[in-house]
């Protein structure tokens, strides 16, 4: 790592991006997961979930590369294949595809996952008084919470 003052130390840069790491690769689990749904449901509510799977990975998208930049700027490389995801995500994959009311189902306990991993991120930076990752840990916990209300309450 290089030098980098920042006014967090080594220590907690690396104990803080490890967190992302696993924020990451929930998060990149859950765009394939959303992806995967969006391109396989099927039912009397294809449209509309058709359409809000879009937004969800869309968002995902986005959100996948601010976590992994923010690993970078703490300067610790950043994972970014399937075979380093699945060794840090706790999303199960999902092999087969599911009726539409279950892809909503795994839909929002994977989203629950996120957040719950996102709490744990949060007090990391907290403790490590790193304010730009609890920021951004803090918004993808609103986001995902929201998602995984708006989806329990299709079920």
């Amino acid at each position: 790592m290089s030098n980098i003052d920042i006014g967090i130390n080594s220590e907690d840069r690396n104990a803080v991006a490890d967190g992302l790491k696993r924020l990451l690769a929930d998060s990149y689990t859950l765009y394939l997961q959303t992806h995967n749904f969006h391109w396989n449901v099927t039912g009397p509510q294809f449209r509309e979930l058709h359409l809000m799977f879009e937004e969800h990975y869309t968002e995902l998208a986005e959100a996948v590369d601010d976590i992994a930049e923010r690993i970078r700027t703490l300067g610790v490389e950043s994972p970014g294949t399937y075979k380093a995801f699945s060794k840090l995500t706790a999303i199960e994959e999902t092999e087969e595809v599911p009726a539409a009311a279950e892809m909503v189902v795994i839909l929002t306990k994977s989203h629950e996952q996120v957040v719950r991993t996102a709490r744990e991120v949060l007090a990391t930076a907290q403790k490590a008084d790193d304010e730009s990752t609890a920021a951004l840990v803090s918004d993808r916990m609103a986001i995902h919470e929201k998602t995984a209300w708006m989806l329990r309450s299709m079920q």
